[in-house]
């Protein structure tokens, strides 16, 4: 399972460590292959947060300093 975290200032990130701070929700590598507007769509409904729709496509780019 990986973990997306709505951070403090609002943002969407990837949280490789399943331990950052903030409301987080999490991602079965089933569905990781899914189009990026449905899980994109998905995450912005249970984390209450604007995704863009690359996000799911962008890992790494995201992942918590």
């Amino acid at each position: 399972m990986r973990r997306i975290v709505r951070l403090d200032d609002g943002s969407v990130a990837w949280d490789p460590t399943g331990r950052a701070e903030g409301r987080g929700t999490y991602v079965c590598p089933d569905c990781a292959g899914r189009a990026p507007q449905e899980i994109s769509a998905a995450v912005a409904r249970v984390l209450h947060a604007s995704v863009p729709e690359a996000f799911a496509l962008n890992e790494e780019a995201h992942a918590p300093a």
